[in-house]
C-alpha cells in the first residue's frame, strides 16, 4: 500500500476511536462562580448597563489624573507628544484638521468610563478602583467644560450626562447605500459622455477686469503710430493727489499698540510659553471658545465678557465687582489661579517666574479684539 493510501486510511479510522471518548465529560474544571464571571464582565454600555456602584468628584479626579495620567495626556488633558488630547476641540469637527476629544467627538460617557477602567493607565491596566474611575471621568468632563468644579459622578447620575456629540454617529448603512453602486458589471468602454463647453468664464462674470473694462492682463488695442509711453501728469496735479493718498493711508493705518515695539525675543518666549495654555485657549484670527474662552483682546478687557462662553460662578462674581484683566490682575491670576480666584475652573498650577508671566502677557497683548 502506498504512503498516501495509508495516511487516508488512518484519517478515516482515527475519528472512529476518538469520537466516543469526546462524547463523555472529561471531568476537568468546574463551572465559573458568579463572582468570577463578574470580575471579567467589565463592559459598560451607553445605557449604563454594567456600571458598578460608586462615585468620584472632580477634585479627587484631578489628583489621580495628575499622578497616573498627566505624564502622557498633560496636566490639563491637552496631550503630550504623540499621546492623544482629551479636552478641547469644541466645534472643530468640520475643520480640515479636527481635534477629536471626549468633549468634541466621543458620543457616549460609557466609552470613557469603560476604557479607563479596562485599559488605563498605560502599562498598568485594570489597577484603577471603581471610585477612582468615576473620579477621573468626572475630571475629564470638567476639563471639557461640561460640568462644574463641584460635580460628583455616580452610578445613579451617570446616564444623565450627555456628551455634545451624542447625535453625531449613525448606524453603518453602507450595505444598503453604497455596496449596490459597486456590485454591478463595471463599465469598460464609452463610460462618460463627451465633454462639452457649456459656459465661458466671461459669461459667468468670473474673469477679473481692468478699470477700463478689458480682461485683466490683456493688452490694449494700440493704433499704428500711437505713442507707447503714457504722458506724465502735470506736476501741479500729481502733488495734491499724492498728498491725499498719503493722508488716506495714514488715516487707515492702525494706531501703534504698546506692544508693537516689544522685544521680539520677549514675544517669542511668550508664544512658546502659551503652548501650555493652547489646549484650552485659542488666539488669532478666527479663534473660538474651547475648554476656556478665546484670548483675543484679553489684555485690558473686562472679565467675563467673551460671547458664548460659560464662565464659572467665581469669575462672574469677581466680574460683577469690576474685575478687569489689566497687567496687575493678569500677573496675580497667572501666579496662582486658584488662590487669586477661589472656585475657578482653571486647573492650571500657575507661572511662578515673573519673567514668564511678563512674556505671555506681552504676547497676548498683540492680539486685538
Amino acid at each position: 500500500m502506498s504512503r498516501s493510501l495509508k495516511l487516508l486510511a488512518l484519517a478515516l479510522i482515527v475519528p472512529a476511536f476518538v469520537a466516543p471518548a469526546l462524547a463523555e465529560p472529561l471531568g476537568l474544571g468546574r463551572p465559573a462562580l458568579p463572582d468570577e464571571i463578574a470580575a471579567w464582565d467589565v463592559a459598560v454600555l451607553p445605557d449604563g448597563q454594567g456600571l458598578r456602584p460608586g462615585s468620584g468628584d472632580v477634585a479627587t479626579g484631578d489628583e489621580i489624573f495628575a499622578g497616573h495620567c498627566a505624564s502622557c495626556h498633560g496636566d490639563f488633558a491637552e496631550g503630550l507628544d504623540s499621546w492623544p488630547v482629551l479636552a478641547g476641540g469644541d466645534g472643530s469637527l468640520t475643520d480640515p484638521r479636527p481635534v477629536k476629544t471626549i468633549g468634541s467627538y466621543w458620543p457616549h460617557l460609557s466609552t470613557v468610563y469603560d476604557y479607563i477602567h479596562r485599559s488605563m493607565p498605560f502599562g498598568a491596566a485594570q489597577t484603577m478602583s471603581v471610585d477612582d474611575t468615576y473620579a477621573i471621568t468626572a475630571f475629564l468632563l470638567y476639563s471639557n467644560g461640561l460640568v462644574d468644579e463641584d460635580f460628583v459622578l455616580t452610578h445613579e447620575n451617570f446616564t444623565e450626562v450627555v456628551l455634545p456629540n451624542a447625535d453625531g454617529f449613525y448606524p453603518d448603512d453602507r450595505p444598503e447605500t453604497e455596496y449596490p453602486l459597486f456590485s454591478g458589471e463595471p463599465c469598460m468602454t464609452d463610460c462618460l459622455s463627451p465633454a462639452q463647453i457649456t459656459r465661458r468664464a466671461v459669461e459667468l462674470n468670473v474673469t477679473p477686469e481692468d478699470p477700463d473694462g478689458r480682461p485683466a492682463g490683456s493688452m490694449p488695442h494700440i493704433s499704428p503710430g500711437a505713442a507707447l509711453v503714457p504722458a506724465a501728469a502735470p506736476a501741479e496735479e500729481a502733488a495734491p493727489a499724492q498728498e491725499a493718498a498719503a493722508e488716506e493711508a495714514a488715516a487707515e493705518a492702525p494706531a501703534e499698540t504698546p506692544t508693537a515695539s516689544a522685544d521680539p525675543a520677549l514675544l517669542a518666549e511668550g508664544e512658546k510659553l502659551f503652548r501650555k495654555c493652547a489646549a484650552c485657549h485659542k488666539v488669532g484670527e478666527g479663534a473660538k471658545n474651547a475648554t476656556g474662552p478665546q484670548m483675543n483682546g484679553i489684555v485690558g478687557r473686562a472679565a467675563g465678557t467673551v460671547d458664548g462662553f460659560k464662565y464659572s460662578k467665581a469669575l462672574m462674581d469677581m466680574a460683577a465687582e469690576g474685575l478687569v484683566w489689566d497687567d496687575a490682575s493678569l500677573h496675580a491670576f497667572l501666579t496662582d489661579p486658584k488662590k487669586f480666584m477661589k472656585g475657578t475652573k482653571m486647573s492650571f498650577a500657575g507661572l511662578k517666574k515673573e519673567e514668564e508671566r511678563t512674556a505671555i502677557i506681552a504676547w497676548l497683548a498683540t492680539f486685538a479684539e
